[in-house]
């Protein structure tokens, strides 16, 4: 049984890889923010605005439970603060589930988010500097949780198809 958790910053590349090393691997790809919006009927933004922070922590913290308790194999997507709350970073060390932590540098990281920032409403009004500035908060605010992971690849300057194939490596 395969249970793949796949951690890192929003715009490591975490769904799109994700949804490559399925296809490579014929395991099913899942992504926690979707299966916490289908269980939920409504957005993550939605259940946000409406329900607060709090709520929402506590709902994706029972779905990662959920899930990884499971009997499946996968190969999942989590949020990028998932890890940093109610000790979800415990689940990456456990046994039978190999955790990779998607790393991508500040520059890399601002380069793919300010393409898209109208789809995050925490950065869509942020500029370029305060958008740089965000990010190296939260990393330095993280990086105890994604490196919790047993394996760590860096993404800079790789294509996606690289990555895939360095985590087909670790799975072999």
């Amino acid at each position: 049984m395969n249970k793949i958790v796949l951690v890192g910053y929003m715009g490591s590349g975490k769904t799109e890889i994700g949804k490559l090393v399925s296809k490579m691997t014929n395991i099913s790809f899942l992504d926690l923010d979707h299966l916490i919006e289908n269980r939920l009927s409504k957005s993550i933004n939605q259940i946000f605005s409406e329900q607060g922070e709090v709520f929402f922590r506590k709902k994706e913290h029972e779905i990662f439970a959920e899930t990884i308790n499971s009997e499946e194999s996968f190969i999942l997507s989590l949020g990028g603060g998932t890890p940093c709350y109610a000790n979800n970073h415990l689940f990456l060390q456990s046994e039978g589930i190999v955790s990779i932590y998607l790393k991508a540098s500040i520059a890399t990281l601002v380069q793919r988010l300010k393409e898209n920032k109208s789809e995050r409403p925490l950065l869509k009004d942020l500029s370029e500097q305060e958008l740089t500035e965000y990010i190296a908060k939260h990393l330095f605010d993280r990086s105890f949780y994604y490196n919790q992971c047993k394996h760590i690849i860096i993404v800079d300057d790789k294509s996606p198809l690289e990555i895939a194939a360095e985590i087909e490596k670790i799975l072999l």
